[in-house]
């Protein structure tokens, strides 16, 4: 519900719903590289002219709205910012607060040892650990749901010095992906998906074959 997840936040960050309003978070799995952005390239690569997981997820979401005709969804991407350059939703806030992934966040650890640096949280899902992406919000303004229960997301970095190490690894050390492995997963990204989003955002359209 969007009140749950303005209920966490400053108001500035608020989703302008009433708070019983149904939204579901969409996360994207590691197969979606195969299963999704790989097809769509093909299909609409003369189509594509912004990031191409943005306009794959873009086009997918567009299909899931043409399933509710009698619906209204309003649709928020990951990507999507305000003037105010403040994102226009907090990803990992609404998949915590969805139960779909947990936000482990420095308030999350007990014995601070970060001192006066800034320690950013990141969140980790029970099957995928760290490989998998947030990628928008679904919303049903004319839905309302008072009864529907919250789910609390996983704890699956439950320990004292793997959340160390969890922010450690994702803070100082990110680009190596050491922190997406804190736990045991059942799926990860591909060596080719590696490869592509170990690319910069300018170079990724060679590596598909296509020219900017």
């Amino acid at each position: 519900k969007v009140g749950w997840y303005n209920a966490v936040l400053q108001p500035a960050f608020h989703l302008p719903y009433p708070d019983d309003t149904l939204a579901f978070v969409v996360l994207s799995t590691p197969s979606m590289f195969d299963k999704a952005l790989k097809p769509f390239v093909n299909k609409e690569w003369l189509k594509i002219i912004r990031d191409p997981v943005d306009q794959c997820v873009s086009h997918h979401l567009s299909h899931v709205k043409e399933k509710f005709p009698d619906q209204k969804v309003d649709v928020i991407f990951d990507y999507e910012i305000l003037p105010s350059r403040k994102p226009k939703f907090l990803a990992q806030t609404a998949a915590h607060v969805a139960g779909a992934a947990y936000y482990y966040q420095r308030k999350d650890v007990k014995l601070d040892p970060w001192g006066k640096k800034k320690i950013y949280g990141v969140c980790i899902h029970p099957k995928y650990g760290g490989w998998f992406a947030i990628r928008g919000l679904l919303l049903f303004p004319d839905i309302q749901v008072p009864f529907l229960e919250q789910s609390a997301p996983v704890d699956c970095v439950s320990t004292e010095e793997k959340r160390i190490e969890l922010l450690e690894q994702f803070n100082f050390h990110w680009q190596n992906g050491r922190y997406r492995d804190i736990i045991e997963v059942k799926e990860r990204y591909s060596e080719e998906q590696k490869a592509y989003f170990a690319t910069p955002p300018a170079e990724r359209f060679r590596l598909l074959g296509l020219t900017q």
